[in-house]
């Protein structure tokens, strides 16, 4: 697939910010647009034609774009199709649930031509990625993952990636408490985990992990939306071996697991 293969859905309120988006789409190369003043509309379409991306604004006539990606989470027609935020809020309030359900980005309000354009480069490789039916590269063929998150919407996104990316034996743990049960149990070769859970958090595993596990060397990928720089440094001085911010850049999760799988030579 081309970038002038995708078919991309918009859905904004104002009209003159419908324009702006669409005719930065086609100055990409995109022609293949539909766009929607509201979301209902928009998710009557998603079934019977499906997008590849959908871009839409945050505040809404009929919900918020929080409880758009959540509908589209939850069915599974339209589990997969990825969602690209484009707002000007700021709020975690907000900000938070659209993270955690997986947008492949979220882009300001005026946004860059740089930054659309990687936004779409990586929200491409993953669709194609997605569509092989053979991973031209064997590096993840017998890769183990424990993957940690208390958010089931967030557990499924990230799954898809990681499946996207050739990687097909994974484990999912709902919190540390019970992704350290699987560590006593079976041994890994990445574990990629939130930072904000119940029980025991991110960093409460890390630490175990390189103190008190049988498995101290194990590459652990923290991925968060953390924002004090205090707690991101408190996550880096105990011993993971990648940050990674959310929303995830498809293209950034998959070359930071290529380099730690290189890392360990298996």
């Amino acid at each position: 697939m081309n970038i002038d293969d995708l078919l991309v859905q918009v859905i904004e309120p104002s009209r003159v910010q419908r324009h702006i988006i669409i005719d930065s789409l086609r100055q990409l190369g995109i022609h293949d647009i539909e766009d929607f003043e509201s979301a209902e509309p928009a998710l009557e379409r998603m079934q019977t034609v499906k997008p590849d991306i959908v871009m839409s604004s945050m505040h809404l006539p009929d919900m918020t774009g929080t409880e758009l990606v959540t509908k589209m989470r939850e069915n599974p027609e339209l589990a997969d199709i990825t969602f690209l935020l484009v707002s000007t809020e700021t709020h975690y309030r907000y900000l938070e649930p659209i993270r955690q359900a997986g947008a492949i980005a979220i882009l300001p309000k005026p946004f860059s031509r740089n930054d659309l354009m990687r936004a779409l480069q990586s929200t491409m490789h993953y669709i194609n990625d997605r569509q092989q039916e053979e991973e031209d590269d064997d590096l993840f063929d017998d890769m183990r993952v424990l993957l940690v998150d208390d958010s089931t919407l967030s557990r499924k996104f990230v799954h898809q990636v990681l499946t996207a990316a050739g990687i097909q034996n994974i484990v999912e743990a709902q919190d540390g408490a019970e992704a350290l049960q699987y560590l006593a149990e079976q041994s890994f070769d990445l574990v990629i985990s939130d930072y904000n859970m119940p029980n025991i958090d991110g960093l409460e595993l890390v630490d175990h992990i390189r103190n008190h596990s049988a498995q101290p060397t194990v590459p652990v990928m923290m991925i968060t939306s953390e924002q004090n720089s205090s707690r991101l440094a408190a996550i880096q001085s105990a011993g993971v071996s990648a940050l990674c911010s959310k929303p995830l850049s498809y293209d950034m999760v998959k070359q930071l697991i290529q380099q730690l799988v290189a890392d360990r030579d298996i």
